[in-house]
Parts: C-alpha cells; sequence; structure tokens
C-alpha cells in the first residue's frame, strides 16, 4: 500500500513538471556543450565561479517569468504592453535582431554533431538545411511531444555520463587536476562575455518560459497553481547549473594543459567533444554521448525554431491590437526564420566558433533590456502582492542589472 501511494506520488509530481523542464532543454546546449567545456579547457577551473555567478546573477530574472505567469496568467510580452507600448517595440526589435543568428548558431552545432555521428554530408550548411528541414516538418506534423518526451530521457543520459565522466577523469593517473583559482582574465573579456551570454540560457528564454507556464496552467488538469509552478523552474535552473558545472569540469580534467585546443571548426570540436567522454568512460561510450549530445542539440534547435515565431506572433498580435492572435502569423515568422538562419550561414559562416561568440556576445548585451523590463513588471499593481520580489529578492535583482550593465559597458569600451 504504501510502495503503490509512493508511486502515485512520484508519478503526479513528475506530471506537474513541465516548463522547467522544458527550460532546462532549451538552456542545455550551446552554452553547456560548447562555451562552458571551453572554459574549462582555456583556463582550468579559473572560471568556475564566473558560470555559478551568472547563474546567480541571472535567476531573478528568469524566476520573474515563471512569478508573472503563474500569478497573472499572461506572459511577459503582454507585461511589456502593459508597461510601455515602447516596451513592446523594443523587444520585437532586440527579438528579430537577434533571432536568427540565434537559430543560426545552435543549428550549425547540431549540424557539427550530425556530421561527427552520421557523416553523408560534410558540410555543415547543407546539414543545417537538412535539419531545418526536419525540424519544420515536425512542427507542421505536430510530432514535437515525442521528442519532448524522449529529451526527459536523454537529459537524464547526458548529465549522468558526465557526472560519472568527470569523477572517472579525476581518478586517472594520466591526468592533472586544475587548482581551484579566481581569476578574472579582463585580456579575455570578449570570451567572458561570450560564457556569460548563453549561459544558461539568453535572457529571452524568461518570456519563452512566461508563455509554456500559461499554456500548462490551460492544458492541465491539475492546478498548476504558484507554488508549483516555481518549483517546476527552480528544479530546471538547478539543473542547468550542475550540468554547466560537469561541462566546465570535463573540460578542465581532460583539455587544460594538454597541448590540445579546441577546433573552430564544427565537425572536428563535435570530435574533440566526444573523445573526452571515450577517454574518461572508455571507447564504449562514444556512441551513446554522441547520439545523447546530438538529440540534445536537436531538441534546443527544434526548441528556438517554435518558441522564437511563436514569441513574435504573439508580438505582432500586441502590436497590431488584435483580440485573437492569427495562426498564420506563427508559420510567417517560421518560414522567416528559417530563410534567415539559412542566409546566415550560408553567407556569413566563417567558422563555428566565430558565428557562436557573435551570437553570444549580441545576447549578453541585450540582457539588460530583459532583466529592467522584467523587474519593472514583477513590481507592478497588477501582480498580487504574494508574487512581488520581497527586499533580499530586490537587492539580488539591483546587483544583477548593475552587474550586467557593468561588464557590457567594459565590453564596449574595449572596442572604441
Amino acid at each position: 500500500m504504501e510502495n503503490s501511494t509512493q508511486k502515485g506520488n512520484w508519478s503526479q509530481f513528475l506530471k506537474m513538471l513541465g516548463p522547467g523542464l522544458l527550460f532546462a532543454g532549451s538552456a542545455v546546449g550551446v552554452s553547456h556543450l560548447v562555451q562552458a567545456t571551453k572554459a574549462g579547457a582555456g583556463f582550468g577551473f579559473g572560471l568556475l565561479w564566473l558560470v555559478i555567478l551568472i547563474h546567480l546573477v541571472k535567476y531573478p530574472f528568469f524566476e520573474i517569468g515563471s512569478r508573472y505567469a503563474a500569478s497573472t496568467g499572461q506572459d511577459l510580452v503582454s507585461g511589456y504592453k502593459k508597461i510601455h507600448k515602447s516596451f513592446l517595440y523594443l523587444f520585437a526589435f532586440i527579438t528579430v535582431a537577434t533571432m536568427f543568428i540565434i537559430q543560426a548558431v545552435v543549428t550549425v552545432v547540431t549540424a557539427s554533431l550530425a556530421i561527427n555521428l552520421f557523416g553523408i554530408f560534410e558540410s555543415p550548411v547543407t546539414w543545417s538545411i537538412v535539419l531545418l528541414g526536419i525540424c519544420t516538418t515536425l512542427l507542421i506534423i505536430g510530432k514535437y511531444s515525442l521528442l519532448d518526451n524522449l529529451m526527459k530521457i536523454v537529459i537524464i543520459v547526458l548529465t549522468v555520463s558526465t557526472f560519472l565522466a568527470v569523477i572517472l577523469a579525476v581518478g586517472k593517473e594520466d591526468v592533472t587536476t586544475p587548482s581551484l583559482t579566481f581569476d578574472l582574465p579582463l585580456a579575455e573579456i570578449g570570451f567572458l562575455l561570450a560564457v556569460m551570454g548563453w549561459m544558461p540560457a539568453p535572457l529571452d528564454l524568461s518570456v519563452w518560459h512566461s508563455i509554456w507556464t500559461v499554456e500548462k496552467q490551460k492544458a492541465t488538469v491539475e492546478d498548476f497553481n504558484y507554488k508549483r509552478s516555481l518549483l517546476d523552474f527552480r528544479i530546471g535552473y538547478i539543473g542547468t547549473i550542475l550540468l554547466a558545472v560537469f561541462f566546465l569540469s570535463l573540460g578542465a580534467l581532460i583539455m587544460f594543459n594538454s597541448g590540445v585546443e579546441f577546433s573552430p571548426k564544427g565537425a572536428v570540436f563535435a570530435g574533440q567533444l566526444i573523445d573526452m567522454y571515450t577517454v574518461s568512460l572508455g571507447s564504449w561510450a562514444k556512441w551513446l554521448i554522441a547520439i545523447a549530445a546530438f538529440t540534445t542539440m536537436f531538441s534546443t534547435t527544434l526548441t528556438c525554431l517554435d518558441a522564437m515565431p511563436r514569441v513574435m506572433a504573439r508580438t505582432t498580435t500586441l502590436i497590431l491590437d488584435k483580440n485573437e492572435e492569427p495562426k498564420q502569423f506563427y508559420w510567417v515568422w517560421i518560414i522567416a526564420l528559417v530563410i534567415g538562419a539559412i542566409i546566415i550561414l550560408q553567407f556569413f559562416m566563417t567558422s563555428m566558433a566565430n558565428l557562436v561568440f557573435v551570437a553570444t556576445i549580441l545576447s549578453f548585451l541585450t540582457t539588460p533590456f530583459f532583466a529592467i523590463a522584467n523587474y519593472l513588471l514583477i513590481n507592478r499593481k497588477e501582480v498580487p502582492k504574494y508574487a512581488r520580489p520581497n527586499q533580499i529578492f530586490k537587492i539580488w535583482s539591483w546587483f544583477g542589472m548593475v552587474f550586467l550593465i557593468g561588464f557590457g559597458i567594459l565590453y564596449l569600451s574595449t572596442l572604441f
């Protein structure tokens, strides 16, 4: 009787999880597989504190997406319009200015893993076009839910495998464990911002999460209330922190001071990434990790292709003051996103590393807008008092805004 009760509680708990896991699945991509691993390979554990700090700095602004949606039943895009219509226009401008390169980056990283896993085409651009076609088809036939359920298993496999790889790497005789330092290499300010830009994700994801939360409230039979929404989000966020630490540790233990640097070429990088696991776990793990990494990135590619047009369709509806959101808005933005991503990959990609660098820097420079807008929104009168931030949360948010603006100004000052 007790076992059946425990199973029932566990089943109910898993059903409650939703937007938080979508958040984690979207976040665990370029920031973790590429940037965190490169941070460990380049600086050992010297940037571990920075990776943890940027998670803490961005946390309040991500949580506001959950707080606002769960307490008001509205997404952040609608909220931006309530602050002032200029916020809605600025949000639309930032999204359009960054969405094409974001889609191009996550797609080309997935394409690089596909080259390593399947071969067939050697061109990352060709693979990217194929992957965008597959993702669009999946969205048309509505099979995204199948991949979403599969991703819960894949994320667990990737997390456990990465953790085991780190533990086994520590125990290897031929691996020198780097010391834990607190260096801040300002000469590498561009790389620091690139790491922080998508760690754990661009702040745009707070908007996506608010939309997923509203949809979860509408779709669930159980009451997906404020407390459950926050718990769901926090579980997903803690998972992204742990995985970031694992990936950085793996890069530090296997690649740091090894004399080998990560290649800027996507396919070569993908091979180096997978080889790090085989060094620790053995050759048997190669295909398991290759499939898990590819599926993780494929899910991120698909999520971006669905979420950004969905957000822009919502934004377009609000700008035009329409009461209902026409379905064609969503498909028009999907077509535009696919075409825009392909153009960037075809004509502006010199290497995967350069594209990732530009995309992550752009994302970091736009974070102050989302931080300020989200903070203003959660303190508005229409937000129930229980969802408004207390004094500690406010101070935490102020520190985050100063940190993000300060680093942005510091980087811009190096360009002139």
